[in-house]
């Protein structure tokens, strides 16, 4: 089917006149005419007849006019869909996340960036930092955002690092390390609550003190969570080997604090994670833009 010829029926349909049809498209009587009669004998349908010296629309031409109505509607939906699209107004980004920015950095961006996009879908997967990758490198996500030790990538994947993120021991208030100085050696004298094994903190703590030749910590406590590990040290037993961004607050307000190692200074890189010479939508583009800001 001819749709430009459609457009010139509805035009006319619309306007009811041929002459107001010709002046809003630019396009000379004579050749709306002949193309509307090639559009008739394309459908085998009569779509106009003449009214006085005007035209009007045969009952086949009404029931045409409402459909090319509903056709040109969703021409223009998909207009501005597309518009919208390109501006990141739509659109779904799906990311893969470690634990450390899934659980203190990712909820507060996205809450940002739903209030300017909130037509934008979202999906978040929390993983470890091996399965981030894998996601990463089966299209399964458009982007991964790690926290933990700078590692090694693939040529096909593009690392830019936001911020570093300072390691802290932290014992409760009353402890008698609390805002001391000590040595590595006196630090693993203390039990440790901990996260699960595989954790990436837990595992640079104990190679942390292979570095060092030190004794290597006694977990005391171990706990899945992370919330469970801190809470268990903030009413009073052992010591946390843990992110600053996790516990600063904590810290802050008086419920935990910091003993400071001699000689160490361990920082977690925070980083967005992306394929190689891959565009991202706008969508995506601007998330990582607010993030950047953020």
């Amino acid at each position: 089917m001819n749709l430009h010829a459609l457009r010139l029926f509805y035009v006319i349909a619309s306007t009811g006149s041929v002459t107001r049809a010709s002046e809003l498209l630019n396009i000379s009587q004579p050749a709306i005419t002949a193309q509307i009669k090639k559009f008739e004998k394309e459908l085998s349908l009569s779509l106009l007849m003449p009214q006085g010296r005007g035209i009007t629309l045969t009952d086949a031409g009404v029931k045409v006019a409402t459909l090319a109505k509903r056709l040109f509607a969703v021409e223009q939906q998909i207009e501005q869909f597309a518009l919208d699209y390109g501006q990141g107004s739509f659109g779904h980004i799906r990311m893969a996340a470690t634990y450390l920015p899934a659980h203190f950095l990712i909820p507060a961006w996205l809450a940002k960036f739903k209030q300017q996009y909130e037509h934008v879908e979202m999906t978040i997967t929390t993983t470890n930092s091996s399965g981030a990758l894998n996601q990463l490198l089966n299209m399964d996500v458009d982007m991964a955002i790690y926290g933990g030790l700078p590692e090694e990538y693939p040529d096909t994947i593009q690392t830019e690092e936001l911020f570093q993120d300072e390691l802290w021991f932290v014992v409760a208030p009353g402890h008698r390390y609390a805002n001391q100085h000590v040595s590595l050696n006196e630090m693993m004298r203390e039990p440790f609550v901990m996260r699960e094994e595989g954790s990436s903190t837990r595992e640079r703590l104990f190679a942390l003190c292979r570095t060092y030749n030190a004794p290597a910590p006694k977990i005391a406590l171990q706990f899945n969570g992370l919330h469970e590990a801190i809470t268990a040290v903030i009413a009073g037993y052992g010591a946390n080997f843990v992110s600053s961004l996790v516990v600063r607050e904590y810290v802050a307000r008086g419920d935990l604090s910091r003993v400071y190692v001699e000689g160490v200074d361990l920082r977690n890189i925070i980083a967005i994670c992306t394929r190689k010479n891959e565009p991202l939508s706008t969508a995506a583009i601007n998330l990582i833009e607010l993030i950047r800001n953020n």
